[in-house]
């Protein structure tokens, strides 16, 4: 009878515990094929993300390699792929001396020709007298005028006409402006905004940092003869985005929240919101009489077309303007801040200059500036 009671144990667990076996393993055979299908996605995700990148470094690679061994060009190295020599021309301007990266590659190639690769582009430089009076006197003829890709990021409209097609546009905007009739209606501006800012900013001052304060200066003094703004308190806070564009265009163009080149376009669009308003302001005073069709810059972009008929729109202005402001007193800083330079380094001519200028200042103490003197 126990013998009988054993057997019937055994049978029934045997029954019950072989589907129970029977379940087990097929839920694991699923588990481990769920399994698998998920590491299978993860890693065709993984390809699908990785392959393009690897593709897009390949082929920057090799176009590199391929430019570095074209013909007919001048010595030098284009430097890493991707980033070019870019970082150690910025190092060197951060130090203080920029002109350091070409007198190295001069005295490195023994020309004062040579190729490099800075921000993304292949460039040859030109130095010296004939580099540079070749370079000036064949424009839009052995060469012309270009802007790199990512410039086009900060100012948009640059895209829909050709650098050369926007000298021309440029050229006919100006001769107005820069005749001596024009030049005359400027002095009296530029004598006023010199004087304030000297008493202002360096006048009882032990020491100045010369290129912030040229900056400002030029920047003011843009602002009034294009676009007539008066107010400094205006004048300040629209001259802050405008470092952060220059720092922007001169680095490496990558656009990423937190760095230079993600700053100065969003600084670029603040910019031009700001000048937009300025633009429709300006409109209406015009429609109204508010304002002269021959006040500034600004007035004679919104009432002048081009040889077809044909008036830029707000846009297209904002980038001009906003492209004369950069150019209109980041350059002339740098000249003032080079004459500061020379002047501190040469004492006979700073003496000579300084004798002048009493002498100029004794005659004519009690007189404004003026065309005549």
């Amino acid at each position: 009878m126990v013998y009988l009671k054993r057997y019937l144990k055994i049978c029934f667990l045997l029954y019950i515990g072989h589907p129970l076996r029977t379940c087990c393993c097929l839920y694991q055979r699923s588990w481990n094929m769920l399994r698998y299908s998920q590491e299978m996605e993860t890693l065709y995700f993984i390809l699908l993300l990785f392959v393009p990148i690897i593709l897009s470094l390949v082929a920057i690679i090799y176009k590199h390699r391929y430019q570095d061994k074209l013909q007919n060009l001048p010595p030098g190295n284009l430097g890493l792929p991707f980033v070019g020599e870019s970082l150690d021309f910025l190092s060197k301007g951060w130090k203080g001396c920029p002109e350091n990266f070409i007198f190295d590659r001069i005295r490195k190639y023994s020309s004062e020709i040579f190729k490099t690769n800075l921000f993304l582009q292949p460039v040859v430089m030109l130095n010296g007298v004939a580099g540079n009076k070749f370079l000036f006197s064949n424009e839009n003829r052995l060469v012309e005028t270009w802007w790199p890709d990512f410039v086009n990021r900060i100012f948009p409209s640059a895209v829909e006409t050709s650098p050369k097609e926007e000298a021309k546009r440029m050229r006919r905007l100006f001769p107005r402006f820069l005749k001596p009739e024009a030049l005359q209606s400027y002095i009296g501006t530029m004598d006023m905004v010199t004087k304030r800012h000297f008493a202002s900013e360096w006048g009882n001052k032990a020491e100045v940092v010369v290129f912030p304060l040229a900056k400002s200066y030029t920047f003011e003094l843009a602002c009034r003869l294009f676009l007539s703004i008066e107010d400094p308190s205006h004048i300040a806070r629209f001259s802050r985005p405008f470092n952060q564009i220059t720092s922007g265009i001169f680095t490496i163009p990558i656009d990423f929240p937190g760095t230079p080149f993600n700053r100065a376009i969003k600084a670029s669009k603040l910019i031009r919101i700001e000048l937009l308003a300025i633009i429709r302001q300006r409109k209406k005073d015009l429609a109204e009489g508010k304002a002269s069709p021959t006040q500034d810059i600004l007035s004679h972009m919104l009432l002048s077309n081009d040889a077809d008929g044909k008036y830029m729109n707000e846009v297209q202005i904002s980038d001009k303007i906003l492209a004369l402001l950069m150019g209109g007193h980041e350059s002339t800083a740098a000249s003032c801040t080079f004459i500061v330079k020379y002047l501190a380094e040469l004492p006979l001519i700073y003496e000579a200059v300084y004798k002048g200028n009493c002498f100029f200042s004794s005659t004519f103490s009690s007189c404004s500036l003026s065309w005549n003197f």
